[in-house]
């Protein structure tokens, strides 16, 4: 038999309850039944980004800038959506390796 859960103490704010929970005295196992838990996903959380610096010929960049301003949008934008565009190209399986798989 599991000893009963110790009751969650109120807060006065978000500050006073994360202190509460990084403290060392206070194992979250004494006041939630982790067995209960349910895996969740926040699909509305916007992914992460990571800033990076590219060195890029000066003519290939003069092209993105030209066909950005074309279609109205900022070319760091432009780039951005043209990679996330060739990652998923990749990612998707090929018609020559699906044949290969029998």
């Amino acid at each position: 038999m599991s000893k009963p859960l110790k009751p969650i103490p109120k807060f006065a704010n978000e500050a006073e309850e994360r202190a509460f929970w990084e403290s060392p005295e206070n194992d979250s196992a004494e006041y939630v039944d982790w067995s209960k838990a349910k895996l969740v996903t926040f699909s509305k959380l916007r992914p992460s980004t990571e800033t990076i610096s590219l060195r890029m010929p000066e003519d290939v960049l003069n092209t993105i800038r030209s066909h950005a301003r074309k279609l109205d949008v900022p070319y760091q934008s432009l780039i951005k959506f043209w990679c996330a565009e060739k990652v998923s190209e990749l990612a998707r399986p090929t018609r020559k390796s699906l044949r290969g798989r029998k």
